[in-house]
């Protein structure tokens, strides 16, 4: 379907991938099975948008798998081949659509945006907040450039990295618990307030352009695991991945990124067989930093594990994917690529813009 206001002076597409913004009541709950279009009528059109539909899938996002997400990314690529194509909007549930949002922005080197929004209200709803993300949506997309994938939520923009789902249930769902948000949105205005520092993106891995979601014959994706270190926490489970082939392996530590000796022995060993490992923790916000020993984060990068700034599980997850899928990297390679993508720059820089969407635009162009 395509809907016009005022002429579509500025093209956006709507990819349609599920979640609860199209999810209606099943009887026993709600599950994703509204089309793109339907999701798409219910929400007015900012003024000189046109906007066309994809349907890629429809899955409740619990469901997503990397096979889902690497063919939206071959999805995202192959639109913005049209140069007549302004932007991108991902309709999208919550519960996975930091990871989603962040393996687009590490291959995403296209001056043109890619929002990812959803609902935390299903589709239909009288309180929906649906309509409401998806219009700010569609107005974020139509107004700014360079500033790669975004998330946009309640009226918030923010940078695909470090964005996370910080509320089950409220309509403020997303934020990055370790920096401020990137801008806001609404009545008619996109306020970009700070520039993402991005590391140089990553060119289409030869997977995507494979992906198939449920084929029986889908080549096999690399296997990445999270494991969580808690008290009585010990290696059984890190080392169960590692036999049943995980290639890389997310170690979401307590405090800055503390284990114990015997996670850090089976870390070494682990890298030894040329599994990747990354340290992340389950305190919500701040960096990661070599202070203990003891199976403390010394010890853990002594082990060969890499530390993922401020990047959370979900993230730091794909960056392993991204490493992993990347052509024609070696081990000593894969290492560096991963240490770029979880250390990547994260800065802010000053507040870039404030006005109207399209001024907001083209200052953002500018910067």
């Amino acid at each position: 379907m395509k809907r016009t206001n005022d002429g579509g002076a500025r093209r956006i597409v709507v990819i349609s991938t599920g979640g609860t913004i199209a999810s209606r009541w099943q009887g026993t709950g709600y599950a994703a099975d509204a089309s793109g279009d339907d999701v798409l009528a219910t929400a007015p059109l900012p003024e000189g948008v046109t906007v066309e539909v994809v349907d890629l899938f429809n899955v409740n996002s619990s469901r997503m798998t990397s096979a889902h997400q690497l063919a939206l990314l071959r999805t995202v690529h192959e639109t913005f081949a049209d140069p007549g194509v302004d932007g991108i909007v991902v309709t999208h549930g919550t519960d996975t659509l930091e990871e989603t949002a962040f393996l687009l922005d590490l291959h995403h080197a296209d001056s043109r945006p890619v929002v990812l929004t959803g609902a935390q209200r299903p589709f239909g709803t009288g309180d929906g907040d649906g309509p409401g993300n998806l219009y700010d949506a569609l107005q974020v997309a139509a107004s700014v450039r360079d500033l790669g994938v975004l998330v946009v939520f309640d009226g918030r923009v923010h940078a695909a990295r470090g964005t996370v789902k910080t509320q089950t249930l409220a309509a403020d769902a997303f934020s990055d618990p370790s920096a401020e948000r990137l801008g806001r949105v609404g009545f008619s205005r996109v306020d970009i307030e700070r520039q993402p520092e991005r590391p140089a993106p990553l060119p289409l891995p030869a997977a995507a352009r494979t992906a198939a979601p449920g084929a029986a014959d889908a080549a096999p994706l690399p296997r990445v695991d999270i494991i969580t270190h808690h008290s009585d926490g010990d290696p059984f489970l890190l080392n169960a991945a590692v036999s049943a082939g995980a290639r890389g392996i997310v170690l979401v530590a307590t405090g800055a990124g503390n284990a114990t000796p015997e996670i850090a022995a089976a870390v070494a060993d682990a890298v030894a067989r040329g599994v990747l490992v990354a340290v992340t923790t389950r305190v919500p916000a701040g960096p990661l930093a070599e202070i203990y020993t003891g199976g403390g984060a010394v010890d853990l990068v002594a082990a060969g594990a890499l530390l993922t700034g401020t990047l959370r599980a979900g993230q730091a997850r794909i960056a392993l994917l991204s490493t992993l899928l990347a052509e024609g990297t070696t081990a000593a390679g894969g290492t560096a690529l991963l240490r770029r993508l979880l250390e990547g720059p994260v800065r802010a820089e000053p507040v870039l813009a404030t006005g109207h969407s399209r001024s907001a635009s083209a200052v953002a162009a500018r910067a």
